[in-house]
Parts: C-alpha cells; sequence; structure tokens
C-alpha cells in the first residue's frame, strides 16, 4: 500500500514565503506585510519611485504608530507634501487609523548602504529572450518537447529544457 499523498499540486510562492516574509517585517515593526510587499499599490506609482517604507514603530502610550520613509534628499521636500495621502492609503491597507505619522528620513542617491537600492520597481516584463545557446542543446530541448500538442506549451517546454540542459554542460 502506498502512502498518500501530501500535496494537492502547485503552491504559489508566496504562500510558501508568507511564513518568513511576516517574521522579518513583524521584526521590522511591519505588522501587514502587504505594506512592504505591495508598496507600488498602495502608495502609488508616483511616491513609490521616489520613496520606500523603513519601518513602523508604535508608540509606548499607543496613539498610532509611525511609518518611516526612506527618499532621496532632492526628493523629501516633494514627499514632504504627500505625507497625510500616504498616511491615508496605508491605513486603507491596515483597516483603521493605525499609522498616525509619517516620519522622512534622508540618504544619498548613493554612497551609503541603505542609498545605493534604487527606488524605481522594474518594469514588468511580458516575456524575455533566453540566451543563445548552442545547436545541439536546442535540437536536444526541441525533440524533449517535440511530442506536447500545444504550441505555447511547446515553446514553454523547449525553453525550460534549454536552460536545465545548458546549466548541466
Amino acid at each position: 500500500m502506498t502512502a498518500p499523498r501530501k500535496t494537492h499540486g502547485f503552491k504559489r510562492t508566496s504562500a510558501l514565503l508568507q511564513g518568513q516574509i511576516r517574521r522579518v517585517g513583524e521584526s521590522r515593526g511591519f505588522a501587514v506585510t502587504r505594506l512592504l510587499t505591495h508598496w507600488p499599490e498602495i502608495a502609488g506609482p508616483e511616491i513609490a519611485a521616489i520613496a520606500r517604507p523603513v519601518e513602523v514603530k508604535y508608540g509606548r502610550e499607543g496613539f498610532g504608530a509611525t511609518l518611516t520613509v526612506l527618499t532621496t534628499g532632492a526628493q523629501a521636500p516633494m514627499l514632504e507634501m504627500q505625507k497625510e495621502k500616504l498616511r491615508e492609503r496605508v491605513n486603507a491597507v491596515y483597516g483603521y487609523n493605525a499609522i498616525s505619522r509619517v516620519r522622512i528620513t534622508q540618504t544619498a542617491p548613493s554612497g551609503f548602504h541603505e542609498g545605493r537600492a534604487s527606488f524605481d520597481h522594474a518594469p514588468r516584463r511580458a516575456g524575455h529572450a533566453t540566451p543563445p545557446h548552442d545547436p545541439q542543446t536546442a535540437a536536444r530541448a526541441a525533440t524533449l518537447a517535440g511530442d506536447v500538442g500545444d504550441d505555447n506549451l511547446r515553446q514553454a517546454l523547449e525553453t525550460l529544457a534549454r536552460n536545465v540542459l545548458s546549466r548541466d554542460n
């Protein structure tokens, strides 16, 4: 008799990493990790391009938390004018008035550890070209995926096979 299967198919990467992300986020004060993982959607593209959340600190009296946001010195005045809008958007994620203050921390655009990271988010790519492979690897990958009837699936399997075969070489 065989052991019953413990999985029921594929799982999303976010489901596998959710516990680890939550622990790291809570250590920095982020009770709602969605603030970290979905910052461009929460803050909006204009604010997300110039700033990122650093930490959330809760006061001793419990009158709301302070969200610390990192930006460059040149962008700080622009962000200062949008602090109330940012606070409202973040509180909408929490579902209540959790953030009472937004503190702006400035850094140099390069040179310091935190300043080296770019605030710009890379645009999502619909598909990217794979690096060229040798003809033998391409032919072997085409042979492996040749029996698949769906063109898109066959192309995806060929790409996967080329990547795996070239890694082995």
